[in-house]
């Protein structure tokens, strides 16, 4: 087991390797091409083979540099986490290959490919690591290669979307940095685990005031960057700008690790707050969810709205979270404790569900911008005829996002509905299923206006003839539909066999819930990792002295003067 528990740096290592593979390739952009198809596909290998192993032994933790906990910087994998790194390497993998007929050779040639590899190991980073701080630098890799994807290109609409993008979330880095010092200053490390142990004990009572504080500053940073209501405008303006390819990775995972985050830190560090942090986080879940569908229903661009339903259905995850308040109910028993589990594991179900379908429903309107000329679905229309698989593909993803049964939406989305009922939280759950049915209208208007009705013509608004875009060729065809149709198979595999994903679910949430395995299993790191002095004989013997300086002549490797 400590051989795959050192194994839980590997799914960042497998990225990094794979973008500084792509820089020895520059000036090969169809070596890099297949270097990044390649090193996702490692990635989602190495990714199921870690999952495979918390589900069979349990949380594993590791440290690299053999320094130890608290001061190194730890890697823990429970469940969710391995889930969230799963996704990670299937979106890499179905974006990677889409992206080789989707993106061109300008931005290939301006270094796409290690740059869009940098922000799969950011992602991944933050998916893994037990540190605070090392959080914050996950996040700072995110914001830079993201930009620089978004950018790329030097498009007006990009660039604009692009300030937009960078300005929001370099003000929510500034706000996490802050509560991270603040912090750090009260708990006096930025081990995650050891966070929740010192919250949990003698400190949070004395310092409730700063816990609350410091857990709202959470809040608004990771939810600024989770798009959550009311700082949530930066994802709409900027997410349908770039290529399709570029569109559908950041659909799927950025705003993630945002709620990621926000689900490790309210169930591991501040748990002691949790009927004013987790009050309103379920507000804003509500509001969250009707803001993004209704401005869904008001676009007339696909990918647009697209966007807003993204900020939409993060309420829904958002919700799973917040309805842990009830925990802090007097009659708290083992009737509400069981609804919030539910509630927890319908979240993650639902983070499971919308991953896939986000970053499917993304590819799709790339696929319609390219054979139909145009994203303006007033501009679209007989797609149904001329390309009747992709019309299939689009509804099959349209009606899992709706929540119609049997997809994959409507399973989590009973589970919170029957969360919510249960702990009497009708407001939320009235939100839901309002946003529900909205979500379906919205979809299949644009079903209708894409898909279905005849195609207009040049005089009545439609696309003329010389602008309509060449027939695909037949290779460029199955890199743009074979990601679809495999993320398509996920979709339906989640909905007509819901059974193991929840169960995974469930394990994830029961882990999140009492976090005695994960602080357990980077306890156990700490025993297991030399004390102080081993670790000062460790320097001496590499001729540095304790704070990291090489020796003074006249110092031998055992630290004494010499004879």
């Amino acid at each position: 087991m400590s051989s795959l528990a050192d194994l839980v740096v590997l799914p960042m290592l497998v990225p990094m390797v794979t973008a500084v593979l792509c820089l020895f390739a520059w000036r090969n952009t169809g070596l890099q091409r297949w270097i990044s198809v390649l090193g996702s596909v490692a990635h989602l290998l190495v990714g199921i083979r870690l999952l495979m192993g918390v589900l069979e032994h349990g949380v594993l933790a590791t440290t690299p540099g053999d320094w130890p906990v608290p001061f190194g910087i730890v890697f823990v994998m429970d469940t969710l986490s391995a889930v969230m790194v799963v996704l990670t390497g299937l979106m890499a993998t179905a974006t990677s290959v889409y992206a080789m007929a989707d993106i061109d050779s300008g931005r290939l040639t301006h270094g796409f490919c290690p740059v869009f590899q940098t922000l799969i190991m950011g992602v991944t980073g933050a998916f893994t690591t037990g540190d605070l701080f090392n959080l914050y630098v996950q996040f700072e890799i995110m914001l830079t290669s993201s930009f620089v994807l978004l950018s790329m290109g030097g498009g007006r609409r990009q660039l604009v979307g692009g300030v937009k993008y960078v300005t929001l979330n370099l003000f929510a880095s500034a706000i996490f940095l802050a509560a991270v010092g603040l912090l750090y200053g009260m708990a006096g490390t930025l081990n995650m685990a050891d966070i929740g142990e010192t919250l949990s004990g003698p400190t949070a009572r004395m310092s409730s005031d700063m816990v609350t504080m410091i857990g709202t500053m959470l809040l608004v940073a990771f939810g600024m960057k989770a798009a959550a209501f009311p700082m949530f405008f930066w994802l709409p303006d900027s997410y349908h700008t770039p290529p399709a390819a570029v569109s559908a990775l950041f659909s799927g995972l950025l705003t993630k690790v945002g709620l990621y985050s926000l689900i490790r830190a309210f169930t591991l560090m501040f748990t002691a707050d949790i009927p004013w942090t987790h009050g309103l986080t379920l507000a804003l879940a509500g509001i969250t969810m009707l803001v993004g569908v209704l401005g869904a229903v008001a676009q007339g661009e696909l990918r647009r709205l697209l966007s807003f339903q993204i900020v939409s259905h993060i309420g829904y995850i958002l919700m799973g979270l917040g309805l842990m308040v009830a925990v802090a109910r007097p009659d708290a028993g083992e009737a509400v404790q069981a609804s919030v589990a539910l509630a927890l594991a319908g979240a993650i179900m639902y983070t499971m569900h919308h991953v896939v379908t986000a970053t499917s429903l993304f590819l799709i309107a790339g696929i319609v911008e390219r054979v139909g000329g145009t994203g303006r679905m007033a501009r679209l229309g007989g797609l149904s005829r001329s390309a009747p698989l992709l019309g299939v593909l689009f509804m099959i993803s349209a009606l899992a996002l709706s929540g119609v049964p049997p997809f994959s939406g409507f399973w989590a989305k009973a589970a919170l509905v029957k969360a919510g009922l249960e702990l009497e939280q009708g407001l939320v759950v009235a939100a839901a299923l309002l946003t529900g049915v909205l979500t379906l209208f919205s979809m299949m208007s644009a079903w209708s206006e894409a898909f279905w009705k005849l195609r207009p013509t040049a005089d009545e608004g439609g696309v003329p003839e010389d602008e309509t875009p060449y027939p695909m060729h037949p290779r460029e065809r199955i890199q743009r539909f074979a990601p679809v149709v495999m993320l398509t198979g996920v979709i339906l595999t989640i909905g007509l066999v819901p059974g193991p994903f929840f169960r995974v679910a469930e394990r994830a949430a029961g882990q999140l819930l009492d976090s005695t395995e994960y602080i357990d299993a980077v306890r156990s790191i700490r025993t297991q990792r030399p004390d102080g002095a081993a670790i000062r004989e460790r320097l001496r013997e590499r001729g540095l002295a304790p704070d990291g300086s090489p020796l003074e002549t006249g110092e031998d490797a055992k630290g004494g003067p010499e004879a």
